[in-house]
């Protein structure tokens, strides 16, 4: 639905053990609690961190999340790596990409590998 809402999930979840066990318990009753979309309900539930990352969650919230499932840090950096791969670019927040995959540095060209 909105960033927002799917980074209200993670904040509620990283910050308070009662909602983690709730999650943990039940994640699809757990999730009843917010406005979401069926992809962002699906990503949530897996847990597909490169999908929440191309959606447009915030690093921090989604390094604590990823954390809280036990995924290692250079795990963690691959999954969202890999989410662009398959899910396409970052779509919204403070990470989305802009410019058609053009870079806008001359450092290190768009696309490259």
């Amino acid at each position: 639905m909105s960033v927002y809402h799917l980074q209200k999930v993670l904040y509620d979840i990283n910050r308070d053990p009662q909602m983690q066990n709730a999650y943990r318990q039940n994640t699809e009753l757990f999730l009843e609690r917010y406005v979401l979309t069926d992809e962002e309900r699906e990503a949530l539930t897996k847990p597909d961190i490169g999908l929440l990352y191309v959606l447009g969650v915030n690093g921090q919230i989604l390094m604590h999340f990823a954390a809280y499932h036990q995924i290692e840090w250079d795990d963690y950096l691959q999954r969202m790596r890999d989410g662009i791969v398959e899910h396409g670019p970052v779509r919204a927040g403070v990470y989305a990409m802009t410019g058609n995959g053009q870079s806008f540095t001359d450092a290190v060209p768009a696309n490259s590998d």
